[in-house]
């Protein structure tokens, strides 16, 4: 099913290259989003109906609609989506950040403001799967810090119709105002805003290479969470761990998309060939078997380490979205992980139960980029202003100082307007 390699043989660089493409969709996305400034909601409900084949009369899902949704819910989806609601909570508010205040001598003070960003836009991807739980992972953690506006585009089947769970969803995590539209039009109708669509100051949420791209270039328009490629999952296990389960987790990633990666580092030559065999005889009995596989097979990797600690230096350089550590130690080795933003201990921890339930976010630096970004959190829904206070004498004590350093850079008005409140006390 994959090949397996001994650590010695295998390029690692070459595996950060595989969301490499020869696909650039640029040009075609700035034709969108001109059109979609230019021309507003007239070019939203063309683009809906050229590319998700829905003909809309309005843009906007009602307050009836959203009610409609949630009564097609069962009792039983709409109780674990409302705890999984809760876990996200609890977890995420915990993230609130407060400012400061620092009071110095002579009457100086200085500090720190945290506010929260007015408005924000969620993307929430549809297509070959729709994702209540995207819509949970983003609009909460936004809720909590504060947002005054949460605005929610995504995709509708060809009836028009948004798919109940997710605005079940929308409803439970406390989502403003919603609309039918996906694809760099949308993304365009939030940078810009439409008649119908008010303009946002941040978006936020994963999507396809348009959506990504649409993202890249709005950026300074507007403000990104990340440019999301493809998933991830690199699985640590040594002997111990069970084929059958670390398989499972590894199609888990696969079904996502024909790109995603899926890549097992183990101790065991003996778990390795177990696990090949479990990705046989799993991979037919999935919905999504057709993706999965074309993932495993152009993107899956089996590495034997000869060490735990080797595996994770693997880890560590390839950054992976989900990182499992599949041992009976796992906080043993949890110091070691520096390039990992959602790490997964032991092995009844599997990388699902963060995609829906546990309530730490789902929404991931991919592609390497962990090295330096991390998950989303409230802190990608705020921001900081600083202030700053001196009395007039606390200002005299280091005018000469300023002024120096003002004048070595150049900038001769910058120590002037310094210097010039005292020049009648030096006259």
């Amino acid at each position: 099913m994959i090949k397996i390699y001994n650590l010695e043989e295998i390029a690692l660089k070459e595996i950060l290259k595989r969301n490499t493409t020869n696909i650039d969709v640029s040009a075609d996305v700035v034709k969108i989003l001109e059109s979609v400034k230019t021309n507003g909601d007239k070019a939203l409900i063309e683009y809906t109906e050229k590319f998700d084949g829905a003909e809309l009369s309005e843009l906007e899902v009602t307050a009836k609609e959203i009610d409609e949704a949630y009564s097609l819910c069962s009792k039983e989806l709409i109780a674990v989506i409302n705890e999984a609601a809760e876990n996200i909570r609890d977890y995420h508010k915990n993230q609130i950040t407060k400012g400061f205040t620092i009071k110095k001598e002579n009457g100086i003070v200085l500090g720190q403001n945290i506010l929260p960003i007015k408005s924000v836009g969620i993307y929430v991807p549809g297509g070959t799967a729709s994702y209540p739980s995207t819509v949970l992972m983003n609009a909460i953690p936004a809720k909590i810090a504060g947002v005054n506006e949460i605005i929610m585009v995504t995709p509708p089947a060809k009836d028009g119709k948004i798919k109940p769970s997710v605005l079940a969803a929308a409803k439970i995590s406390g989502v403003d105002r919603i609309f039918k539209i996906g694809g760099a039009q949308a993304v365009g109708a939030l940078a810009f805003g439409t008649e119908s669509i008010p303009k946002v100051l941040k978006i936020v949420g994963p999507g396809n290479i348009y959506v990504a791209t649409a993202k890249r270039i709005v950026f300074g328009t507007v403000d990104i969470d990340m440019i999301a490629g493809p998933s991830e999952i690199l699985i640590i296990a040594d002997e111990t761990a069970n084929p059958a389960f670390v398989a499972a987790d590894m199609l888990s990633q696969a079904e996502h998309d024909a790109l995603a990666s899926a890549i097992l580092v183990t101790t065991s030559e003996s778990l390795a060939k177990e696990v090949n065999r479990e990705l046989k005889r799993q991979m037919p009995l999935l919905d999504r078997s057709e993706i999965a596989g074309s993932s495993i097979r152009d993107f899956g990797k089996i590495i034997i380490a000869e060490t735990i600690d080797g595996a994770i230096e693997v880890s560590n350089e390839l950054a992976p979205e989900h990182l499992e550590v599949c041992v009976d130690n796992p906080f043993d080795y949890l110091s070691k992980i520096k390039n990992a933003p959602s790490i997964f201990l032991g092995k009844y921890t599997p990388e699902a139960l963060g995609d829906y339930f546990a309530g730490t976010n789902h929404t991931l630096p991919t592609g390497g980029t962990a090295r330096f970004s991390s998950p989303l959190s409230v802190l990608d829904f705020v921001k900081r202003s600083q202030f700053t206070y001196y009395t007039e004498q606390a200002l005299k004590d280091v005018s000469d100082k300023i002024a120096l350093f003002a004048f070595e850079e150049g900038l001769d008005a910058h120590g002037k307007s310094v210097l010039i409140r005292f020049e009648k006390e030096k006259a």
